[in-house]
C-alpha cells in the first residue's frame, strides 16, 4: 500500500496559546502576529507577567483545548520550552515538541500530526518565532499508512500499554 496522504488537507483557524512569565512577551507578540494574519486567537494565561506562576497552570488547559479540539493548534512558551513540553505531553491526545528550528516546525505536523509548538521565550527571538509559528500551522499531516502506525504506537502509550513496539518484545 503507498504512502499517500488520506487526511484532507485543512486549515488551522482557532489557535490556542499559553505562557508563563519566562514566555509572556513572546506570546504577546504571537498572538498579536496571528491576529493580523486573521487568526482567531484563544489565549490561556497568563494574563500579566507574574515572576512566581507556573507554566502547568496555562499549559495543562491549552494543550486539553487542543486534545478536545476547541482549538485547532497551540503553543505553548516558558522560558527554556522545556517544561511547557513536558506539561503539555501529559494531555493525552496532545502531541507537542520543543521547536527552535524551521525544520521540525512542519516536518513534526507532516510526519508526526505535532498539534501543540512549543517554544521558549529565552530562546528564540520574535521574529524566528513568528517563523516558526507560521511554518507550524501552514504544514498538513501526510496520513501516510507508516506515519499513522507510529503514531497509533504513542497513542497506546496514553492507555498504559508498555509492550507495543517490537524491540520491546
Amino acid at each position: 500500500m503507498p504512502d499517500s496522504p488520506t487526511v484532507p488537507p485543512t486549515t488551522p483557524k482557532r489557535i490556542g496559546v499559553a505562557a508563563d512569565h519566562g514566555g509572556f512577551d513572546l506570546k504577546e507578540y504571537l498572538a498579536g502576529m496571528l491576529r493580523e494574519a486573521d487568526y482567531e486567537v484563544l489565549d490561556f494565561g497568563d494574563r500579566r507577567p507574574q515572576p512566581d506562576d507556573d507554566y502547568p497552570d496555562f499549559v495543562v488547559p491549552l494543550a486539553r483545548a487542543v486534545a478536545r479540539g476547541e482549538v485547532d493548534r497551540g503553543v505553548a512558551i516558558c522560558g527554556s520550552g522545556v517544561g511547557a513540553c513536558m506539561a503539555a505531553n501529559k494531555v493525552p491526545g496532545a502531541r507537542a515538541c520543543l521547536i527552535h528550528e524551521c525544520f521540525s516546525a512542519h516536518q513534526g505536523v507532516e510526519d508526526d500530526d505535532m498539534n501543540v509548538i512549543c517554544l521558549g521565550g529565552h530562546v528564540v527571538g520574535n521574529a524566528l518565532a513568528w517563523e516558526l509559528v507560521r511554518g507550524f500551522l501552514q504544514a498538513r499531516f501526510s496520513g501516510a499508512e507508516r506515519h499513522r502506525r507510529r503514531l497509533a504506537k504513542v497513542a497506546s502509550l496514553e492507555g498504559g500499554e508498555t509492550a507495543l513496539c517490537a524491540a520491546t518484545l
